[in-house]
């Protein structure tokens, strides 16, 4: 299977998960990541600029209308949902919150498996809360690949393990496998 993007959605524990996955990404990893790390709308934190200094791989703000291009990881702003066209571009809403996130996991990967529908891998990692369970249904309904971070593993286990309960997550894994996964699918 040739896949297309990567969508992570992590909250409550992410930016150490996060930073043990994109920093073994090569600068020429194959694949887009797309990622929702839940951030109060206050927060004016330099998150990316942080995991930038960490990581090879370019690390990057998603913006309004910006096509997505290989190769990049793509943080959603603070207090947007994030979501993907048909054309293989972001736009950002300001819809109500979902699951009380904005941006919100499942906005993200409902969108993506419309647009990626087989050739989507969607992930879920440490945090509180359930957002990403019914964005994993969706992902999985379209034939993506659905992961989850083993809830034993993660710092918070709420969202893992609420999208395990869906019955649509076909891998639970390690941090280190996780890491791996991608690198055995997109890197080079």
């Amino acid at each position: 299977m040739q896949y297309e993007a990567v969508v992570i959605g992590v909250s409550a524990g992410g930016l150490a998960a996060l930073s043990g996955i994109l920093k073994e990404l090569p600068v020429d990893f194959a694949l887009p990541v797309i990622i929702i790390q839940h951030r109060s709308r206050e927060e004016r934190t330099l998150l990316e600029e942080v995991m930038q200094a960490k990581c090879r791989i370019r690390i990057k703000q998603a913006d309004e209308k910006e096509r997505i291009e290989r190769s990049v990881v793509y943080f959603a702003p603070a207090d947007y949902h994030l979501l993907i066209e048909k054309d293989r571009s972001f736009s950002l809403s300001r819809d109500m919150p979902v699951n009380f996130s904005r941006p919100s996991v499942d906005v993200l990967f409902m969108a993506a498996s419309e647009v990626y529908g087989d050739r989507l891998i969607a992930m879920i990692l440490t945090g509180a809360g359930k957002d990403g369970a019914e964005g994993v249904r969706a992902v999985r309904q379209r034939g993506g690949l659905t992961v989850a971070q083993d809830p034993e593993d993660a710092f918070f286990p709420d969202m893992p393990r609420a999208a395990i309960e869906t019955g649509c997550v076909q891998y639970i894994l390690k941090p280190t496998e996780l890491k791996n996964l991608l690198l055995n699918i997109g890197g080079k």
